[in-house]
């Protein structure tokens, strides 16, 4: 069935605006994949604040040449549907990478992160980093490890000082009993 002009200009439109939300996206084939794997996917992706469309390529190439990017002609050739990250990229590719293990249908193509892009296999490897909370957090334990040993060495001197003061104190204090 073709699709109207119109539909077309409006689809590229939420293409592109769709590119702009994100802070990166991931290309995916899903030749022979069921409805039923798809439609879980688009769940898990919805629930780290994603979405996943299947594409048109010359829409999704025209809404790429609008936000910027300059993808190679081979990633938009044959079936292909886009995962759109909204914070956490990790989220979405480990979501596609993991549905793409369990199915030879789903295979990623590459994907375009914070305006670089990568191929299917770089891809694979960047799912396998943990979640972004789970990264914070372990640059935070980081930041504050040092800060926290800083505490306790100057809160030690300090209790020993203190322990000196009253010795001395009581010191001068006995004579003077």
């Amino acid at each position: 069935m073709a699709i109207s002009k119109k539909r077309k200009e409006a689809l590229v439109r939420q293409y592109a605006e769709m590119l702009e939300r994100s802070t990166g996206v991931i290309l995916a084939s899903f030749s022979g994949t069921t409805v039923k794997d798809l439609e879980g996917l688009r769940k898990k992706i919805r629930e780290s604040g994603g979405e996943f469309h299947v594409v048109k390529n010359s829409l999704m190439d025209l809404a790429f040449r609008q936000a910027g990017y300059q993808l190679a002609e081979e990633y938009l050739i044959g079936t292909t549907a886009v995962g759109f990250a909204g914070e956490d990229v990790s989220a979405v590719a480990k979501a596609i990478v993991e549905l793409a293990k369990q199915t030879e249908a789903l295979r990623v193509k590459a994907g375009v992160i914070e305006g670089r892009t990568y191929g299917g296999g770089q891809v694979e490897q960047f799912a396998d980093l943990p979640p972004l909370n789970v990264l914070r957090a372990r640059l935070l334990s980081v930041v504050q490890a040092p800060a926290g040993r800083m505490a306790g060495v100057l809160g030690g001197s300090v209790r020993q000082i203190a322990s000196v003061l009253k010795a001395y104190s009581e010191k001068v204090a006995a004579p003077a009993a």
